[in-house]
């Protein structure tokens, strides 16, 4: 099994990506449907700013229990909420030792554990795909720079496929067929069962 590179500078790029996006978002934009099944836009804040939260948590050696993990109810100010827990997480990653900690992720299950340049890969490409989700449910263009989504296509081809994608909460629909010349972004999106003409399919 290859290597695991080290994220965390794209991880970095990716989670600052999606602050500017998520500034953008207003009060009256919370009720928008996204491209995650179930979720308008505030649900979807929630979900990754308690994201940021446990994945801090856990690379700081806790994140053990799932009340670290927990989605909480918006705040009177969620976009300044989610750029702390952005800056939390980017500081939390930021010390080399990081990538051979073993991260906690009790939502996969009590008592897993997996190293740190792992960890860190689930969560950059969570933060791609969710800065992708965001700027479709308000409507805006979605262009990071092509490193990334270099870096990011394999780390889609990684994440695994087939029923465990078809259980109530997964955490991406399976796989959908792309073109064998689709470009980084579509691969990225059809790999984890997001279509790009959203919302029109």
């Amino acid at each position: 099994m290859p290597t695991i590179p080290d994220l965390r500078a794209a991880d970095e790029a990716a989670v600052r990506a999606s602050v500017e996006l998520v500034k953008l978002a207003r009060p009256e934009h919370l009720d928008r449907a996204t491209p995650c099944a179930g979720w308008d836009l505030a649900a979807l804040l929630a979900h990754m700013t308690a994201q940021h939260h446990g994945f801090a948590a856990s690379a700081g050696g806790g994140g053990t229990t799932l009340d670290e993990w927990r989605v909480r109810p918006l705040g009177a100010d969620p976009v300044a909420d989610y750029a702390e827990a952005s800056e939390r997480v980017i500081a939390a990653f930021a010390p080399d030792e990081v990538l051979t900690r073993m991260f906690a992720l009790p939502e996969f299950g009590q008592g897993v554990r997996v190293p740190g340049r792992q960890a860190i890969s689930f969560h950059f490409i969570d933060y791609v795909v969710h800065g992708w989700d965001v700027a479709r449910s308000l409507g805006l263009p979605f262009n990071p720079p092509g490193e990334l989504l270099r870096l990011a296509v394999p780390v889609a081809e990684a994440v695994p496929d087939g029923e465990r994608r078809l259980v109530p909460g997964a955490a991406f629909a399976p796989r959908r067929p792309m073109p064998d010349d689709a470009e980084p972004l579509a691969q990225i999106l059809a790999l984890l069962g997001r279509s790009p003409t959203w919302p029109a399919s």
